[in-house]
């Protein structure tokens, strides 16, 4: 009995008669023209036929990141660092640590790395570099010759390198976890080939029918209609996948924190991210001989050098708080205050710059405030650190405020944003007193994660602004917050243009 198929169908099965042996679906697809579903779909009907076998086989892809070339050339964090300690031998830790920052090497990967694959060893304080790092100056690890190979082709399956005299084993041991360099994405493989019973029922004459969605008049008066079959649909088929449009994962848990605060009746305000030293540090009661103020931690600009102060008196009352106390009750920091110090221009260390402004603005309850805002800091880049990342601060002037209401605040905003569980812990922060960190409960890694910090400003704070009630302060991380959400153990992958990750999120989550 003569079988009949469409033209889609033939062209497929066409190109697996043609050929001497197996085909995967993507060499079927680029060769006959038929699309990747109809592809499938007709395989899978000849495979119920009888006329073809298909097997699958799982591979894994290896994909080089965007950033993977320029850290190849420049090389890996624990091959950068091999030539100075195989200098002199052995380093004190803090002596790497700043040799690492002055050279933009993670030291955290130096360590990790280094460690892993026998480079360096920690000995006390110092670290060394050991036989097998001196070996590993002479040539290339696997891994690092299989990113080459990848690097060079676009891609390259892990099976294949073993033909190229690679251990397969070595390169998965030290490329897993490295997502800044590289993907490991598993694959599926599917070939096909013509049966015996295949290759005689094509050899024999197939009918092939033309299928059309809908006859048109000249079908049907030319008489073609007989030749026409009017297709049927599948709805089980795969079907391309639609990816519709999607707000990056930053932005998007910045929008559900500034509806979150909106809702609960606050006001939203804005600042400068180039402030003064003096709204930054001056005004929050931290003095001027900080650790935090020196510029490992903090980013000071050349141009402009210097801000304006507030107002003579504003500006006299911080000064005589930080000498001797003023009218708070504290006796100071016990050191003379520098104008100065106060007028030099930072980016912002934290959104409580924002908030302490619009405290000095208008000191007046009942008032709730909140300030969204990139923030910066001099840290080195690694897998949780970046120079610049996002914070929420907020700020309630009342009354009757006390640490209850600050805790409820805050447990509330972290319900509207998915967290049930939240806990407090007490803490030291120079500006607040009482003071507490905020943690909230990670359900897929069953752990509590710090999230930021909280309390109620110290007299120092408010009074020298004219404010003379209890003031709730908060400052919460918005990056950790997102990496949480979306599973990212990585805070440099939140910034990534990584589109297929992006294409994955749920748009509701």
């Amino acid at each position: 009995m003569e079988k009949s198929i469409s033209e889609p169908q033939w062209q497929v099965l066409k190109t697996l008669l043609e050929s001497e042996g197996e085909l995967t679906t993507h060499q079927i697809v680029e060769i006959s023209g038929i699309d990747h579903p109809m592809v499938m779909a007709t395989l899978t009907f000849g495979k119920e036929l009888g006329w073809l076998e298909i097997s699958e086989q799982s591979r894994e892809e290896l994909v080089p990141t965007e950033g993977a070339k320029e850290q190849i050339t420049r090389g890996l964090p624990e091959r950068r660092i091999l030539p100075t300690l195989s200098e002199k031998t052995r380093i004190p830790m803090r002596e790497i640590a700043q040799i690492a920052k002055e050279q933009d090497i993670p030291l955290n990967e130096i360590i990790k790395w280094g460690s892993m694959r026998g480079w360096v060893a920690k000995d006390g304080g110092d670290l060394k570099i050991t036989a097998s790092g001196k070996s590993a100056m002479e040539q290339l690890a696997d891994d690092e010759k299989a990113l080459q190979l990848a690097l060079k082709s676009g891609s390259l399956f892990i099976d294949e390198l073993a033909a190229c005299d690679i251990d397969p084993v070595n390169v998965k041991k030290f490329l897993t976890n490295r997502s800044t360099i590289v993907k490991l994405k598993p694959r599926t493989e599917r070939t096909a080939k013509l049966t015996k019973t295949g290759r005689e029922v094509l050899a024999c004459g197939i009918r092939i029918i033309k299928e059309r969605n809908v006859l048109t008049s000249d079908d049907i008066t030319s008489g073609d209609w007989r030749q026409i079959k009017l297709r049927h649909y599948d709805v089980t088929l795969e079907a391309e996948r639609v990816h519709p449009a999607r707000i990056h994962l930053v932005q998007k848990i910045i929008q559900q924190t500034r509806n979150a605060f909106l809702e609960m009746g606050f006001t939203e305000i804005v600042s400068p991210q180039v402030e003064s030293a003096f709204w930054d540090f001056d005004a929050l009661f931290q003095p001027q001989d900080h650790p935090a103020r020196d510029m490992q931690d903090t980013f000071y600009l050349t141009r402009p050098a210097a801000a304006r102060l507030p107002g003579k008196e504003v500006v006299e009352r911080v000064k005589l708080t930080h000498e001797n106390g003023w009218e708070t009750g504290s006796s100071g920091w016990g050191y003379r205050w520098s104008r100065d110090r106060a007028r030099q221009t930072v980016l912002r260390t934290h959104t409580t710059a924002s908030t302490i402004r619009a405290l000095a603005e208008n000191p007046n309850p009942p008032r709730k405030v909140f300030c969204v805002g990139k923030v910066f800091r001099n840290e080195a880049i690694s897998y949780k650190h970046l120079p610049e990342f996002f914070q929420v601060d907020g700020i309630v002037i009342d009354e009757e405020a006390n640490l209850s209401t600050l805790l409820g605040t805050l447990q509330v905003f972290y319900k509207k944003m998915g967290f049930d569980k939240v806990k407090f812990k007490p803490a030291f922060f120079p500006y607040t007193e009482p003071s507490a960190e905020v943690f909230v409960y990670m359900e897929s890694k069953k752990t509590w994660l710090e999230l930021g910090g909280s309390g109620i400003f110290r007299p120092e704070v408010t009074q020298p602004f004219g404010c003379k009630v209890p003031v709730l302060a908060w400052g919460l991380g918005l990056d950790r917050l997102a990496m949480i959400r979306y599973g990212i153990d990585d805070i440099r992958e939140l910034f990534w243009c990584d589109f297929d990750k992006l294409k994955e999120v749920s748009l509701c989550q």
